[in-house]
């Protein structure tokens, strides 16, 4: 890995019953290790931090020893909710390099994360699976809303999974 390493993944902010895509930019750089999220996010979404961290070491993984920054784009947009956890989560596995690249650029995300990793229920499903085949990408979702999000596209790839690992 070079000095710094980037990684994105798309989520969705709601505006009403409409899903606004957010791209999700998360960055490993050398520094004072420290976790940092960016881009007008409330506290729930501050408190992703730490849900994260608890769900990778359900997993046995520590965050690396170094500065962690998330980015949500567009900055001037507020974001809400415990449903950018699994984004964020995902986007940090790819730029520590256990997840492939590639599926976060195939897919957008939303889901809460259980501190054991276990991936929870969120309002906004059918919208943000709507907007991401719109965006011609799949969605990546919690387990018990797959078929929510089906209803959005009898095409669309949807993985419903239980937790962060699967």
């Amino acid at each position: 890995m070079t000095d710094t390493a980037l990684a994105s993944i798309c989520g969705f902010a709601f505006s009403g019953i409409e899903a606004v895509p957010v791209k999700i930019e998360v960055q490993l750089s050398v520094g004072l290790p420290s976790f940092l999220i960016v881009g007008l996010p409330d506290k729930a979404v501050n408190e992703s931090r730490e849900r994260v961290r608890a769900a990778l070491s359900a997993m046995g993984l520590a965050l690396p020893a170094k500065r962690i920054v998330v980015n949500m784009v567009p900055a001037n947009l507020m974001k809400e909710g415990s449903h950018f956890d699994l984004p964020i989560a995902l986007a940090l596995l790819v730029v520590m390099g256990l997840l492939s690249g590639d599926l976060a650029q195939r897919y957008a995300a939303l889901g809460e994360l259980s501190l054991d990793g276990g991936v929870n229920p969120v309002c906004g499903v059918l919208p943000a699976a709507i907007a991401a085949s719109a965006l011609s990408l799949g969605l990546i979702c919690p387990s018990r809303q797959g078929v929510e999000a089906r209803w959005a596209s009898e095409s669309m790839d949807i993985l419903a999974v239980r937790s962060l690992p699967e």
